[in-house]
């Protein structure tokens, strides 16, 4: 009976080791034992696939690269066998001895751990590390950086990022190319042109680097709180020195393609102080001058003029309204043109914006512009400031009085003026309108001789308008022109009478816009883009300036979500929409 019990105690214990033989998982180092100046390889092995692997803290080293992934299957002797390694690149902190701990992974739902591994960090050597393989010395030795102008900027005001591309003075790039791009849903976006790529010197971590600059953007955030910048992604072609040598004893370069990331940076937008500001502020951040003029101060009623309000200077000027232009009833005024002369560098959009309306006086008399306010939030500061125009006087010299006296109208009264009727006896009928008692016979009448001419007069007639329509057809080019303008108002149809509702007018327009885009190009909704759209545009022969202008329509129907827009705008929109599908129907081929 002891016999029997001793033999299932064995088969237990032979058993639990065969199926803890099935699974394996353990740490290994490329050395125990390293100089400071040296980089530690750390692999971390398994037999079987697993998830959920969460590596050791490293606390004392620093992480120069991976994790890497490998993963092989062999066959021998009809035997399959399964390996996954996950690989880090370390760099010791400081000299002395150091634990790595545990790695964990889920196989199966069990829970498997490494043992800690202990690594005696000496002073530096002479030789560190010996040869390294191509992936590692890519690795280590070329870096995507993101670098942001101010983590911390106020709304609306402006930053820049720019990305570098670091390479070490012992490796090469081949080429690149952008594999996934940052988009900054929170913020109003532009990307500065860069010509060429240029290489400079520069340093990174405390060593030399060479380093080309392949992006720049200015970004004004347009909501408060933490706001994430998604990463830039590039595959890239490293060369990298190999132990092979030419017929001149020159080492061969290895090409060793690579994904490398900037990696997503976190931007804290702080809100605008309330302490100070004005009841009127628009959100205009930046530092700026601001004027109220007229083309004439003089004029005989009926003759126009343009008042122009004015703001020029440094900041958000694509990003708020101006303030309106009030006068008395008297004086009859259109709407605005809205007008812009910005530019957009490093540093954010410089120029000048400007509401120029156009005023007609009916009638003899001085008549008072009163004073306009701007206010702005000044940076360099950190206050609001404001700027008021002065008082403009419009002196109509020659025209009709009105019927209200001259000290009354300059008061800008808002009453409409009563004009009385000169024709007081206007309900004394003056002519007769009686009617024949005795009827003409239809025979041989006017009406007669009409219809029975009329058909041979037909022919004639019908024989120009076909000739007209002949010819109609033969214009091709009039034919697409037509087509393309009824392309363009069939699109727009919904965002006209959405016309004055910001919303539902921009959801309109780039609803029109994306639609037609889907129609002529064949593309799903989901795959749009600025860049794809500008890419497939560019090869169906469109014009450069007509892409760019349907790019700028998509950016204004995304910048509206987020800022006030006037009436005139949403008008030059999509006034502009129209006219740049027209352009694009006629140019694609």
């Amino acid at each position: 009976m002891k016999l029997i019990k001793n033999i299932s105690i064995l088969f237990l214990i032979l058993a639990t080791s065969i199926a803890t033989a099935q699974v394996k998982f353990e740490a290994k180092v490329s050395k125990k034992k390293l100089g400071i100046n040296e980089r530690l390889r750390i692999d971390f092995e398994m037999n079987q696939d697993g998830d959920n692997f969460v590596p050791p803290s490293f606390s004392d080293f620093d992480v120069v690269g991976g994790p890497n992934t490998s993963v092989s299957h062999q066959y021998v002797n009809g035997k399959r066998s399964f390996k996954k390694t996950y690989s880090y690149f370390l760099a010791p902190k400081k000299r002395g001895n150091f634990t790595i701990k545990q790695a964990t992974i889920e196989i199966e739902g069990d829970t498997y751990k490494t043992f800690p591994i202990t690594v005696n960090v000496t002073a530096a050597v002479s030789k560190p590390n010996g040869k390294a393989a191509a992936s590692d010395v890519a690795a280590e030795n070329i870096h995507l950086v993101a670098e942001v102008s101010k983590s911390n900027p106020y709304l609306n005001e402006a930053i820049t990022v720019v990305y570098k591309l670091y390479v070490s003075k012992h490796t090469g790039v081949n080429n690149w190319r952008e594999k996934d791009i940052p988009r900054y849903n929170d913020f109003w976006s532009q990307n500065i042109e860069i010509k060429g790529f240029p290489v400079h010197v520069g340093e990174y971590k405390g060593e030399e680097y060479r380093y080309v600059i392949l992006r720049k953007t200015v970004l004004y955030p347009q909501k408060i709180g933490a706001l994430k910048l998604e990463p830039l992604v590039m595959d890239v072609t490293v060369e990298v020195p190999s132990e092979r040598t030419d017929i001149f004893g020159r080492s061969l370069l290895t090409r060793v393609p690579r994904v490398v990331t900037a990696g997503s940076r976190t931007i804290n937008v702080k809100a605008l102080p309330e302490e100070g500001k004005p009841s009127d502020f628009k959100g205009a951040v930046g530092n700026y001058d601001f004027k109220v003029s007229t083309t004439k101060s003089q004029l005989n009623a009926t003759e126009s003029l343009q008042a122009k309000i004015e703001v020029s200077g440094k900041g958000n000027l694509k990003l708020f309204e101006l303030p309106k232009l009030t006068v008395p009833s008297s004086l009859e005024v259109y709407e605005p043109e809205h007008q812009e002369n910005i530019r957009t560098n490093i540093t954010g959009m410089q120029g000048k914006i400007s509401d120029t309306y156009t005023i007609v006086p009916q009638y003899k008399g001085k008549y008072p512009v009163p004073n306009i306010s701007f206010s702005y939030f000044d940076l360099a500061t950190e206050s609001y400031k404001r700027i008021t125009s002065d008082d403009i006087v419009i002196d109509v010299l020659e025209g009709p009085t009105a019927a209200v006296t001259n000290e009354e109208a300059t008061t800008a009264d808002t009453k409409q003026t009563v004009n009385t009727n000169t024709n007081t006896f206007a309900f004394i009928k003056t002519n007769s309108n009686w009617l024949s008692i005795e009827s003409e016979p239809f025979f041989k009448s006017t009406g007669f001789w009409s219809l029975l001419l009329v058909p041979f007069l037909a022919i004639p007639l019908a024989i120009v308008v076909r000739r007209k329509k002949d010819a109609r057809d033969a214009d091709v080019q009039g034919n697409r022109i037509r087509k393309a303008d009824r392309l363009a108002k069939k699109y727009l149809s919904e965002a006209k009478k959405a016309m004055g509702q910001k919303e539902s007018f921009y959801l309109a327009l780039e609803k029109a816009l994306h639609n037609y885009l889907k129609a002529k190009l064949n593309i799903e909704t989901s795959d749009f883009n600025k860049e794809k759209i500008e890419s497939l545009l560019s090869e169906r022969k469109v014009e450069k300036e007509v892409v760019s202008d349907f790019i700028s329509i998509l950016e204004n129907c995304e910048l509206a979500r987020y800022t006030p827009i006037a009436q005139v705008t949403m008008q030059n929109d999509y006034d502009k929409a129209a006219k740049t599908i027209s352009l694009i129907d006629k140019q694609l081929r």
